[in-house]
């Protein structure tokens, strides 16, 4: 790791400052609309952020974005990892990503005139997005290491909940209303397909829009520092701890098979359960730290 740093700190404790100034001039050479860039909370850890726009050309951006990274960091004698758990006892790495609807030109998730300024179309694709949530995690966390991620106790969502302004539910909605109105879906992580990501979240939406599915209320407590019994009298329900567990959703989710097609969906299936044959197959360093001499 390059620094011991943490969050928004600069030179000379932010020893990747250089290299993340390198990215961003880059990208806005490539007329990437850059809105952010700074160190996050873990050490050597970093986060920039581009300005949205429609759902295809983001996906070629993120694609864009993560060769301008990996680039830059080989040029300068890194390596950039997108790993979602690289080190053990930090924060980990995600990919937000914040959605809105147009409808002829104006934002469709904004109503005046509703509770919290969120219009049916808002409430009915978080909904959605909730429905589907299980059967569509193990294409946006698709790696037995995206599960290092999605645990207790490091700002990662591990429930499935929405909230207003609450960074512990896995769906939030920022303050920003108007035109700014969005949900921010902060389960994801960057080593998913985001083409194959970004069309499930968007389908899945839509289909909570033209079914009329309800979310269930906003949390607005802190999840993270919830105890089980009050997790259960408000009907939290956790995401399971495993790819595996995710893929048994997933092989049985028509919604999921239609989406992709039966040709991604059945390729996507074969890659990811060789792989955890693979990961069941292998022995950890954990394990030989752990077992090796006390037995």
């Amino acid at each position: 790791m390059l620094d011991i740093g943490s969050y928004f700190d600069l030179l000379p404790v932010d020893g990747g400052e250089e290299v993340r100034k390198q990215i961003v001039m880059s990208l806005q050479e490539m007329e990437f609309e850059v809105e952010a860039a700074h160190h996050e909370v873990a050490p050597s850890q970093h986060e920039i952020d581009f300005r949205y726009t429609d759902v295809l050309k983001t996906a070629d951006n993120i694609q864009t974005f993560k060769w301008v990274l990996k680039t830059i960091a080989i040029a300068d004698g890194f390596h950039d990892t997108l790993m979602p758990k690289p080190f053990s006892g930090v924060n980990e790495s995600g990919m937000h990503i914040h959605m809105r609807l147009l409808s002829e030109g104006k934002n469709a998730f904004f109503s005046p005139s509703s509770p919290h300024g969120l219009s049916t179309f808002a409430l009915n694709f978080v909904g959605g997005l909730i429905f589907h949530a299980r059967e569509i995690t193990s294409i946006t966390n698709p790696t037995i290491n995206s599960y290092k991620r999605l645990v207790p106790s490091y700002e990662a969502p591990v429930n499935i909940s929405w909230a207003l302004c609450n960074r512990s539910a896995m769906i939030r909605i920022p303050k920003t209303r108007k035109e700014g109105t969005r949900l921010e879906f902060r389960s994801l992580d960057p080593t998913c397909n985001h083409y194959l990501a970004l069309a499930l979240t968007l389908a899945a939406g839509l289909d909570g829009i033209e079914k009329g599915i309800e979310p269930p209320v906003p949390i607005d407590e802190n999840i993270f520092n919830m105890k089980g019994s009050r997790r259960k009298e408000l009907m939290i329900e956790s995401l399971p701890g495993t790819l595996w567990q995710f893929l048994e959703f997933t092989k049985n989710s028509e919604f999921v098979r239609d989406t992709l097609g039966k040709h991604v969906f059945h390729t996507f299936m074969r890659s990811k359960e060789s792989e955890w044959s693979e990961f069941c197959a292998s022995v950890t360093d954990w394990e030989t730290s752990k077992y090796l001499e006390l037995y």
